[in-house]
């Protein structure tokens, strides 16, 4: 490599599930301990890349909603201002462990706004997951008393709200520079803040966008040279749940999409490594947040390429 050249860039999204464990309490002690755990994973990855951190919101999001809903007094504040507090509070924690432990540069986080499509079917038709899990029976009494709608998650039951497709990231410009000034950036956290455009501007709507998707975009429009996709499962599994469950080491975006992913979980990560490879040629990987020096190194989690086999599968020992 010449030695002149850009370190390669590297967005790395870590999930909702990996910065808080699932049925873990939503305590601040627990988010900064995660945070720490991400950290230093993230650590050895930096050394060697460009890297630009985004993250998933949803279990803070959703307890930010539940506090606005218990408080009573006035108007709750709507979905996209609860969505830039946990951008903030979420990527303050990120950032100040990021710097705890990286010497050679500084972390910066940007409150990203993401524009959206007003006229988006996803406003008619919700599926993102937000807030703490319930058993079924709590699920459907809350959706009853506060006109909620509840989706299996898993074993659990959750909250499920509009998600739009992410159109643009409108502090791109801002993000790149800081990137090319050497800085670590945090940014686009929980999907950002979801906006449409009106005759004034820009307004904030009532939504959570997926943080993969949102991370696909992102990744895509700085030219980024991987993107990881951090979760809490080691790779993309078919037959999952079942006894024939495998999982995958490698695929092809064409052979993702004619498999079957739930729409809640896997789905939208799948969907978004596939639109990053198709649009760009580049390498895309999903894989478990303590892999993620082998998810940008191409070792571990599934690695999403657009030319190779259609599809490799992990050896029956390394699922077990």
């Amino acid at each position: 490599m010449d030695p002149s050249a850009p370190r390669p860039l590297v967005v790395a999204a870590l999930g909702g599930n990996a910065l808080l464990r699932r049925g873990a309490a939503p305590s601040a002690a627990n988010q900064l301990q995660a945070a720490q755990d991400a950290a230093a994973m993230l650590a050895p990855v930096a050394a060697d890349h460009r890297l630009v951190v985004t993250h998933g919101n949803g279990p803070q999001v959703g307890l930010l909603a539940l506090k606005e809903d218990a408080y009573g007094e006035g108007e709750p504040y709507p979905l996209d201002v609860l969505d830039a507090e946990t951008e903030g509070q979420i990527g303050y924690v990120v950032e100040l462990a990021l710097d705890n432990v990286i010497d050679h540069q500084d972390t910066v986080t940007v409150v990203t706004r993401v524009l959206v499509a007003a006229d988006d079917p996803a406003f008619r038709a919700p599926t993102k997951f937000i807030g703490p899990v319930y058993d079924e029976q709590r699920a459907r009494t809350l959706a009853d008393e506060r006109g909620w709608e509840v989706r299996p998650d898993g074993q659990w039951w959750r909250r499920v709200v509009a998600s739009p497709d992410p159109l643009e990231i409108v502090q791109l410009g801002a993000i790149r520079r800081l990137v090319d000034g050497g800085f670590l950036v945090v940014c686009a956290g929980g999907g950002g803040v979801p906006v449409v455009a009106d005759g004034t501007g820009h307004r904030g709507v009532e939504a959570v966008i997926d943080k993969d998707l949102a991370s696909a975009l992102l990744a895509r429009e700085l030219g980024a040279d991987v993107l990881a996709l951090a979760t809490d499962v080691d790779a993309v599994y078919v037959g999952w749940g079942t006894p024939e469950q495998r999982a995958v080491s490698a695929a092809t975006p064409q052979w993702l999409r004619e498999q079957s992913f739930a729409g809640g979980s896997m789905g939208p990560k799948v969907e978004a490594v596939c639109r990053f490879v198709e649009e760009t040629g580049r390498r895309a990987a999903i894989g478990r947040l303590e892999d993620l020096e082998g998810l940008v190194a191409g070792t571990h989690g599934t690695q999403v390429r657009h030319d190779g086999d259609a599809v490799e599968y992990a050896a029956a020992a390394a699922v077990a």
